[in-house]
């Protein structure tokens, strides 16, 4: 018997061992390249899938073209990216949900500033970026990530300075005799915009009455670290800096120099349309704008001209880092190493900097990239605008102001939004008034 169970156990090895043969060879010849828990997948040629979440289509096809570049130069560190766009506020909600419950949250995100600091609240469910962004520190407008930072960590990181500058009409500046070169204070607009309006019955500019976009820049341009709150955090909105820019652009109103924008905001159908048809002399945004000159208003290819903003008096600051998009690493990644390697690529490698400039028009972060010949070479904005965009950032470099960001941030643009503006500009109350009413409602 003990012989005849030998001969039993010898074949039930053998059968065994031809098991696990079997399926080592089969696991071999598998198809599954993708998605690999605990980063298993880096360093045995299978790509890693990452799970984006974006709310900007051209966001999402900037990820896709960094995928493939990064799958060129990182043959050991295959990705396999699959970015989703979304509503924006569709996307927001479904973030802050799946990151609060601990489950269904992608790997990366793009949050949009205003958004961010309710992703901020308690103990932030993002991965600080310090180890990869404070190699490159030196490098960028440290302002930019500020924004998006909390008790010493950095959580987002931008695609942009956002830096706020002047759009001139010069067709119609030309023909009412007026050098933008000239208008050095919002003094000197204001006097460039009665000669504009007596010479070809055009309005200077237009003023944003259901969003922030024309009071926030020239808000956060005052000297100073102080905006709609205090550097400190404190509710600031009776201060002169913000009840200045407000009452003077009420008068602006009052002597038809500016008139409400058409549609509340510079994004409407609206607005595009009466700005291409030399509607208006003059816009003050973001050189993030840029795109949307080039792509809703084609009629004013070759008439418009760039500059710094006007300064509140001669010395001061000309501009603002206005709006942005940081994008950020979720706590729930299996993948938290290959996912911020990434990130760094695409948002604080030259590489990706001088990509953001060529595929979305951006002003981008590292300012060592603003003189590189890359950004000189024609291009859709270039052809629009004509050569030296990044001259104009380069002069400004030094007064580019930042904005104060926190928890209070989406309320207080709510109150801008939805009733301080449509009551001082629109209705012509009183703005000490509406602003010590809307103060006494936050408080």
């Amino acid at each position: 018997m003990e012989q005849g169970g030998n001969e039993v156990k010898k074949h039930l090895l053998a059968v065994l061992s031809l098991l696990v043969v079997l399926m080592v060879f089969l696991s071999a010849c598998s198809g599954n390249q993708t998605e690999q828990p605990g980063e298993k997948g880096q360093g045995n040629g299978k790509a890693v899938k990452l799970q984006l979440w974006t709310f900007n289509e051209l966001h999402q096809k900037f990820y896709e073209e960094m995928a493939k570049r990064w799958n060129s130069s990182n043959p050991d560190r295959q990705i396999q990216l699959a970015a989703n766009t979304f509503p924006y506020d569709d996307m927001h909600n479904k973030l802050l949900i799946a990151l609060q419950s601990g489950t269904g949250a992608p790997d990366l995100a793009d949050i949009e500033l205003n958004k961010f600091p309710n992703f901020l609240k308690g103990e932030p469910q993002l991965l600080p970026l310090n180890d990869i962004v404070e190699p490159e520190l030196s490098n960028l407008v440290k302002s930019r990530l500020d924004i998006y930072a909390k008790d010493g960590s950095y959580y987002g990181i931008d695609f942009h300075v956002g830096a706020a500058v002047i759009y001139y009409n010069k067709e119609i500046l030309d023909k009412a005799g007026v050098n933008p070169d000239d208008i050095r204070t919002w003094a000197d607009f204001e006097e460039a915009g009665k000669q504009v309006l007596a010479k070809t019955g055009v309005p200077m500019t237009t003023l944003e009455t259901a969003d922030m976009w024309s009071l926030w820049p020239q808000v956060s341009q005052a000297p100073g670290n102080d905006d709609f709150q205090t550097a400190d955090g404190q509710l600031n909105l009776t201060s002169p800096i913000v009840l200045e820019p407000l009452k003077w652009q009420q008068n602006l109103l009052n002597q038809k120099i500016a008139i409400p924008v058409p549609g509340g905001n510079h994004h409407t159908e609206e607005y595009y349309g009466l700005m291409n048809s030399g509607g208006s002399a003059s816009v003050w945004m973001p050189m993030w704008y840029m795109g949307r000159f080039t792509d809703y208003m084609p009629d004013l290819k070759g008439k418009m001209v760039i500059k710094p903003m006007p300064a509140w008096k001669a010395g001061d600051p000309r501009s603002a880092g206005m709006g942005g998009t940081g994008t950020a690493v979720t706590k729930t990644t299996q993948n938290a190493e290959l996912a911020k390697a990434f990130l760094a690529f695409c948002k604080l490698s030259k590489e990706g900097n001088i990509e953001i400039w060529k595929q979305l028009g951006f002003d981008p972060l590292r300012s060592d990239v603003w003189t590189d010949p890359a950004l000189s070479e024609p291009n859709k904005f270039t052809d629009y605008f004509g050569p030296g965009i990044f001259d104009i950032l380069s002069e400004v470099k030094d007064e580019i102001e930042g904005v104060n960001i926190n928890e209070k941030t989406p309320t207080i643009s709510d109150a801008f939004k939805t009733s301080i503006l449509v009551r001082t500009l629109l209705d012509k109350e009183d703005p000490a008034k509406v602003l010590q009413d809307a103060a006494g409602q936050l408080k």
